[in-house]
């Protein structure tokens, strides 16, 4: 496996990131060559720190919405074609699926075509509500059955996926999330990083603002806080406007900014918060908490799905049970620690490289454990 393409055709969120990450980490491990391919819509593309002299990149027009991806799909085979002609060009020795998306069976299609073997990164098991199109993770699950090999990224996702019918007899790798690099907040000098200006210790939520992020229970942590506790909270992110979000934002010293945060401002936003709080009721793991590390922040999360594997040894995390009075004396807690000073060195680009490296040896194991048993099955089919 000398020759890698990896895929994301995600156009916003932290899909594209990803990818990026894992191209790159690849790209930095001795034997290796990588192609990454993005959707030429990739909101990364425009990042002020995107460089793309780092990986090799193939970009494939994907779709603007709804209405495109339908026209998109109508247009499959034309697509599929062009997909055949760009990896017969590149000719892979393997090809990593980064994140699923709606129209990944068509490079799927391709892959098969050519019989090029394939993995497929499985971030979530199951939909979360409100999670994307309605049909998304059906898709995920036909690209999971065709994939010869599949990673998840925590223990709590592998055994999801095993619980899954038509997956229960996968074999699974399992990976890890380490920090996720944004090259402006993991890559300053301490010269280069601004002087906090006095105050209240400065909480943020951030990332889509969805029920099973713990809105609830944030609002019921709050309400048993003192009122004499100071502090800034804002939280962050896309949603539905709810009577929750409402609620919240009547909260004092609380903020809700009910918005989409382009690339270009998630460094930032990151920087300025002293803890980054994860209040979740679920969670496979979490990719804002992975930007936190990255940035040397503190995290203060539940305890619940894959989060206490994700954090496991990590300096500045805290982690409570996703109850109210939990919740609030690990935020009272924090707030009486105050702002650290200064901020946890990060190591997120060794633990990329390592994650890839460990990644890509089960991968090759695994696939290869794969091709004998099939080798072998033929031969008894023969007998």
């Amino acid at each position: 496996m000398k020759r890698i393409l990896v895929w994301q055709w995600g156009r916003r969120g932290g899909g594209p990131r990803f990818g990026l990450n894992v191209a790159q980490a690849i790209a930095r491990l001795p034997g290796r060559e990588v192609m990454l391919s993005l959707s030429r819509r990739a909101e990364v593309l425009d990042a002020s720190d995107f460089n793309s002299n780092t990986v090799p990149l193939w970009l494939v027009e994907t779709y603007g919405g709804f209405g495109g991806l339908i026209a998109r799909l109508l247009g499959a085979p034309a697509m599929v074609q062009e997909l055949v002609r760009g990896i017969r060009a590149w000719r892979p020795d393997f090809v990593i699926c980064a994140m699923t998306g709606p129209i990944d069976l068509l490079m799927v299609a391709a892959l098969r075509w050519l019989r090029v073997p394939f993995a497929v990164i499985v971030h979530d098991a199951l939909p979360h509500p409100g999670d994307g199109f309605p049909f998304q993770h059906m898709l995920q699950n036909m690209v999971i059955r065709e994939a010869d090999v599949v990673v998840a990224l925590t223990q709590h996702v592998a055994r999801q996926l095993h619980a899954l019918s038509g997956l229960d007899r996968k074999r699974i790798v399992v990976a890890s999330l380490p920090p996720f690099t944004y090259s402006r907040l993991s890559h300053c000098s301490e010269q280069e990083v601004p002087e906090r200006a006095p105050g209240p210790i400065r909480l943020l939520m951030f990332g889509r603002l969805l029920a099973y992020k713990g809105i609830d229970l944030l609002i019921a942590a709050l309400e048993k806080m003192p009122e004499t506790t100071a502090f800034n909270f804002r939280v962050v992110g896309s949603g539905p406007e709810t009577a929750e979000l409402k609620t919240l934002a009547a909260m004092p010293g609380v903020t809700v900014e009910n918005r989409w945060v382009p690339e270009d401002e998630i460094a930032s936003l990151i920087s300025w918060a002293d803890v980054m709080v994860l209040p979740y009721r679920e969670a496979s793991q979490s990719g804002v908490g992975a930007v936190a590390l990255a940035a040397g922040k503190q995290v203060l999360a539940t305890r619940v799905g894959g989060l206490e594997e994700q954090f496991a040894g990590e300096a500045g995390v805290s982690l409570c049970a996703p109850e109210a009075a939990a919740l609030t004396q690990a935020l009272q807690e924090v707030i009486r620690n105050g702002p650290r000073i200064g901020e946890m060195p990060s190591r997120s680009s060794q633990q990329w490289e390592a994650m890839a490296a460990r990644m890509l040896a089960d991968i090759e194991a695994e696939y290869e454990m794969r091709s004998v048993v099939h080798a072998a099955d033929a031969v008894a089919s023969i007998s």
